[in-house]
């Protein structure tokens, strides 16, 4: 088997595996990568997003194939198996048959059905049970949090992945199940075994560095600039609303002034809630499912939006802000008891919506919109006695 560790680039960003079947006596060496996909295919984000994308086998001579992971400083490491000839032979005719035009392409998912996990099961597909994998290493660790070490250089794709994936994302994965990233799958390989005549022996019998980069490291995490910036809103938020606040205090009602803010906010928040929505109820993703972050990104915020970039107030606006204020409000108090592991930079968002709602409901309220007019001076004309 071959690791390529991750590189730069956001589709590299997990690493990759990749089969490499050699046989000198019949001048063959080629390698079999099943992550393979096509970014001129049509529609392909939006297919990516749906859940419909397909990747698909692909083969090549294995020596013309390393010198791009060189050239963009990918490190490579292979593992020779301990398979007799007669095992290489089926797995070989295993992948070739995958590797038809009719059977290459599959349906990929990124956490059950990918290039790491396919490696695994051709494996397991040409030499059966005879493989054992030891259940190590075990991470003890849900799916989001097996991501976190990835995307910890890029922390809008941190916030991004956090959005999207729901509660399912959470549950711990099994050591198999963590062979979905290509770390996980290269230390299963090293600590599995597999049964020979002579009782069960290492799957891996040398492991070889075939390049490495000096000074590479694993991903380090960054500044979390997210974290910072929506603290940084909500103080701003808060400041707002106090000077609102004081303004509205002393008699005037116009406190509208800023209000492209509020409709920023909830213009992105309800953007937000659009997409998840998406991807719950529409795409074909299993863990993007009972998504929490609903509580604080409603759809509906768009309705908001508009109402306030026209500067109109509907009847609703009243009670709707007072129930999504009380909705965010309860996420933001019970923030680390929900069963789904929150983006810690959406708290200081989901505490800004409270606030701007809650001063939507109290000041749009019967109580507080009757603007009292100041009694009219009444004017008496005295007329003057005549001068005599």
């Amino acid at each position: 088997m071959v690791t390529i560790l991750p590189g730069d680039a956001v589709y590299t960003e997990f690493g990759h595996s990749a089969i490499r079947i050699a046989d000198p006596v019949h001048q063959l060496d080629r390698l079999y990568n099943y992550g393979t996909f096509n970014f001129n295919e049509p529609f392909f984000v939006l297919k990516f997003t749906y859940g419909q994308l397909n990747y698909m086998l692909t083969t090549e001579p294995y020596g013309p194939a390393l010198p791009f992971y060189k050239r963009v400083e990918r490190p490579i490491i292979e593992q020779r198996l301990n398979l007799t000839a007669g095992q290489v032979q089926d797995l070989y005719a295993f992948l070739e048959v995958n590797a038809r035009p009719e059977n290459r392409t599959y349906r990929y998912d990124f956490l059950f059905d990918n290039c790491s996990t396919r490696v695994r099961d051709a494996l397991e597909s040409a030499v059966g049970p005879l493989v054992q994998f030891s259940g190590e290493p075990n991470p003890g660790k849900s799916f989001r949090r097996l991501l976190d070490p990835y995307v910890a250089d890029r922390r809008l794709l941190d916030v991004g992945f956090d959005l999207g994936l729901g509660k399912p994302a959470d549950q711990i994965a099994s050591p198999r199940e963590a062979m979905f990233l290509p770390d996980y799958l290269f230390e299963a390989f090293e600590n599995a075994k597999i049964m020979t005549p002579d009782g069960p022996e290492p799957l891996v019998t040398k492991t070889d560095t075939l390049f490495w980069v000096d000074g590479y490291e694993a991903t380090e995490a960054t500044f979390p600039w997210p974290l910072v910036l929506t603290w940084g809103l909500l103080g701003v938020g808060a400041v707002w609303t106090v000077r609102q606040a004081r303004v509205f205090a002393r008699g005037p009602r116009d406190t509208d002034v800023g209000a492209w803010g509020d409709a920023t906010l909830f213009g992105i928040s309800g953007l937000a809630g659009l997409i998840i929505c998406f991807l719950w109820f529409i795409s074909e993703h299993q863990v993007t499912d009972q998504n929490w972050n609903l509580f604080w990104a409603w759809p509906t915020h768009l309705a908001l939006t508009v109402a306030i970039v026209r500067n109109v107030r509907p009847q609703w606006i009243q009670g709707y802000t007072a129930v999504a204020a009380i909705s965010t409000g309860l996420l933001a108090a019970g923030w680390f008891l929900w069963p789904q592991d929150l983006h810690n930079a959406i708290f200081p968002i989901a505490l800004l919506l409270t606030l701007r709602l809650g001063w939507f409901a109290y000041r749009l309220s019967p109580e507080q919109s009757t603007i009292e007019q100041p009694p009219e001076r009444s004017e008496t004309v005295e007329a003057s006695a005549p001068t005599p």
